[in-house]
């Protein structure tokens, strides 16, 4: 089905690039090293999550084809799979996760200023938090004079933000930084005690995060002009942002030994181009970090909008909203979620969180929802094949279980531990469902394994404030 008026694929590429390209690419090579990881272990970090990314993006782009009629993005997917709680859970992960987002990107873009102005050292301090409070709200105000418009000047963004990325990577080739020496004695990461398999587990988070947001082009199909070009858009900004990623590790491995990489400030790339040309690379790329993170939290200002609204015209969030403006904003969302960020922005100020805590959270959220998306592709394998409706051939069973892999993968990288406190982030989501459901008048559970994954939801909640 074909919508004239929707976003053609060149924008949407860009949106995916720009909800996906932000912070993480500016620090990834010193959290990885941080982490214990060395040379090796970052490679094969990378293969797995070349491999396993790439499948969740083509399962997006499976499901948009097969399953065009949902245009509500990764939520509709679990809630079409595995019932109305489990789908609902997908999305308050996936709307928590970018609310998070929204978060960290406010404080590394302070962090990057405060390079030039110190009144904004650190990036969480009073100042910081009145102007990231200050940014947030233009954003949204922005976002709700139209969607539309706030994609097109999106792209505009992503294109100014890639420069100063693609001026590292010229820099350190034709200055002849890299250093081969480097490189090897990096290679094994033996200084840091760990064994290769840990050293790779320890890449997990860092590679998913910089991967977060490159399902933006799905999340807002109901804009595009058919769900077929939203799965070409994640798709191609993928590949792009693979090539990408992949090249600056490798560079930066063979620049500085991995225990003063792990050593940089944030954001990381500022530091290491000064290592390399002097003081003007650091003012470059604080002011690449600037340019991204701000683009990024223009992109997120949508992608948090429509994950709440879109869950909302479904009967899976509360009917308030559905609201749209005079210029068909999602307002109802854009206003509730910009509140949210406030408030933990407020909450960031007096507890002093720092990036990396931020995007862990964020990272943990929002891993529910794309394993229950590579799930449910499997699964339509399964029910396609059975009802001779459209056979599912042997790529689409194999991009579909190297997804459900990959997504467990994710989970076993991130830890029980982790996934149990994670229980804090989705139990109060159920006020959110309960209300939603009383709403519309449907009774609470529709299955025994919703009220299973309640009971599990509930347990861990417990479990963790016990902990706590």
């Amino acid at each position: 089905m074909q919508d004239k008026q929707g976003l053609g694929l060149f924008k949407l590429t860009f949106f995916a690039i720009g909800t996906t390209l932000a912070s993480g690419v500016f620090n990834m090579f010193s959290d990885m090293a941080r982490n214990g990881a060395g040379t090796l272990s970052v490679l094969i970090g990378w293969a797995i999550a070349g491999i396993g990314m790439y499948s969740l993006a083509m399962c997006f782009n499976r499901l948009s084809i097969v399953r065009p009629s949902l245009k509500s993005g990764i939520f509709a997917y679990a809630k079409e799979g595995f019932g109305a709680y489990i789908g609902f859970n997908s999305a308050w992960g996936y709307w928590i996760s970018a609310i998070l987002s929204q978060v960290s990107f406010a404080t590394l873009l302070f962090a990057a200023l405060g390079q030039f102005m110190p009144l904004f050292a650190g990036g969480n301090n009073l100042a910081s938090i009145v102007c990231a409070s200050i940014v947030i709200w233009g954003f949204t105000f922005l976002v709700m004079g139209g969607v539309q418009e706030a994609v097109t000047i999106n792209t505009i963004i992503v294109i100014a933000k890639i420069i100063p990325i693609f001026a590292f990577i010229l820099f350190v080739i034709f200055l002849g930084a890299f250093d081969l020496d480097i490189f090897l004695d990096n290679f094994m990461g033996e200084d840091t005690g760990y064994s290769l398999g840990k050293q790779v587990l320890e890449t997990t988070y860092t590679t998913v995060w910089i991967f977060t947001g490159i399902e933006g082009a799905v999340v807002i199909s109901a804009r595009a002009k058919s769900t077929a070009v939203s799965g070409k858009a994640t798709t191609l900004s993928f590949l792009s942002l693979l090539i990408l990623y992949v090249l600056i590790s490798i560079l930066s491995m063979g620049i500085m030994p991995r225990s003063e990489l792990a050593s940089l400030g944030d954001p990381a790339m500022a530091g290491l181009l000064s290592y390399v040309v002097g003081p003007f690379g650091a003012t470059l790329i604080n002011i690449g970090v600037i340019i991204s993170i701000a683009g990024a939290m223009f992109s997120y200002t949508i992608v948090t909008a429509d994950s709440a609204y879109a869950p909302a015209l479904q009967g899976c969030f509360p009917a308030f909203l559905r609201k749209e403006n005079q210029r068909h904003a999602p307002s109802g969302a854009l206003l509730l979620t910009a509140a949210i960020i406030q408030v933990l922005l407020i909450i960031i100020y007096f507890q002093s969180s720092t990036y990396q805590a931020l995007y862990t959270l964020a990272t943990s959220a929002i891993m529910i929802p794309f394993v229950l998306s590579a799930l449910y592709c499997l699964k339509t394998c399964f029910e396609d094949s059975r009802t001779g409706h459209r056979t599912a051939g042997f790529k689409d069973w194999f991009i579909s279980t190297l997804g459900v892999i990959y997504g467990f993968w994710m989970l076993y990288a991130t830890g029980i531990s982790n996934i149990i406190i994670s229980a804090l982030m989705f139990a109060p989501g159920a006020l959110f469902y309960f209300w939603a459901r009383r709403g519309s008048h449907e009774k609470f559970f529709g299955s025994a394994l919703d009220v299973g994954v309640f009971v599990i939801i509930m347990a861990g909640f417990v479990y963790s404030l016990v902990w706590f």
